[in-house]
């Protein structure tokens, strides 16, 4: 580390923040999204300061995580090229990148709202048990990792001032589920027997287990979202626009479903990045949104 030229050390830097996965972070524009606020301009600033907020946050876990797991990364095949496993980044470096990136993420949603601030501290809060003591027990990981997709949504609400409704959350939390146990589905699948040696928790898991849980998510996941669609339609005048958009969506759910399968969703932003179907149906299920909170009053 010590003899690392200074410009291998700034680009294991920006590699340890993980930019790529910063899309995750788009979940703080879905409420307001879906309230028909976004182009209010107060409410956009807001959204676009709790995603950095956000982007800060996420990259101060994930040098922690890699803190944490740089032992074990270092006999992983892949994960022995991550900075700090590698001795690009040394450990007290990462920690002091770590603490000026969630003190100053901190010190942003402050800055937005009390309540924003609180959602990001329990993010931040529920991320670091997550690497430091919880990903090794079975579904309680599930849970935990599925939470940061909601807490990124209720930020989002909690930052622009927007209620959300039951409807709303529910879809959050169990579309959060789906992906979680499709990532952990794809990790299994591709691993092939040796996932404990990637992941420990992986040794508890099972396939069927993890389609269980899947199919589960999904269902309860469509259900919701039919019911917010038809709940919106009907609270803002009766807009069609809302019912077509149950159309893409329930093929994106498959879609990505199939994805999985295909042992492909072990890094959800990738596909998202990747694939060209998904991404066709989820713009075309945004696109449908935006047009029916286009031509209705603002409220969720």
């Amino acid at each position: 580390m010590d003899n690392a030229p200074r410009g291998s050390v700034v680009r294991g830097l920006i590699r340890e923040a993980r930019p790529r996965q910063w899309i995750k972070n788009l979940l703080v524009f879905a409420a307001p999204f879906a309230a028909g606020a976004l182009s209010e301009g107060d409410v956009l600033v807001r959204s676009l300061i709790a995603f950095a907020a956000f982007c800060m946050a996420a990259s101060g876990t994930y040098f922690i995580n890699d803190i944490a797991d740089r032992h074990a990364d270092r006999e992983h095949e892949t994960k022995r090229h991550r900075p700090i496993a590698a001795g690009i980044v040394s450990p007290e470096l990462g920690v002091a990148v770590a603490a000026g990136l969630l003190i100053g993420s901190l010190a942003v949603a402050f800055a937005l709202s009390g309540e924003f601030a609180l959602v990001l501290a329990v993010y931040i809060v529920v991320t670091v048990s997550y690497s430091l003591a919880f990903k090794h027990l079975p579904v309680i990981e599930l849970g935990l990792l599925a939470s940061g997709f909601i807490l990124r949504a209720v930020g989002g609400g909690a930052a622009t001032g927007i209620g959300l409704s039951e409807w709303f959350l529910m879809v959050t939390c169990f579309g959060a589920l789906f992906i979680a146990g499709g990532k952990r589905f794809s990790e299994l699948l591709t691993l092939k027997g040796k996932g404990g040696d990637h992941r420990p928790v992986l040794d508890e898991y099972s396939l069927s287990f993890l389609r269980q849980v899947r199919s589960v998510a999904a269902s309860v996941t469509i259900m919701t979202y039919c019911l917010w669609a038809f709940d919106s339609a009907s609270i803002r005048g009766s807009s069609f626009w809302y019912e077509m958009s149950i159309a893409p969506f329930v093929l994106a759910i498959l879609r990505y479903s199939l994805v999985v399968e295909e042992g492909r969703g072990g890094a959800p932003e990738e596909v998202f990045l990747s694939d060209r179907v998904l991404q066709i149906l989820v713009a075309a299920t945004i696109v449908l949104m935006g047009v029916a909170v286009m031509s209705t009053p603002p409220a969720l």
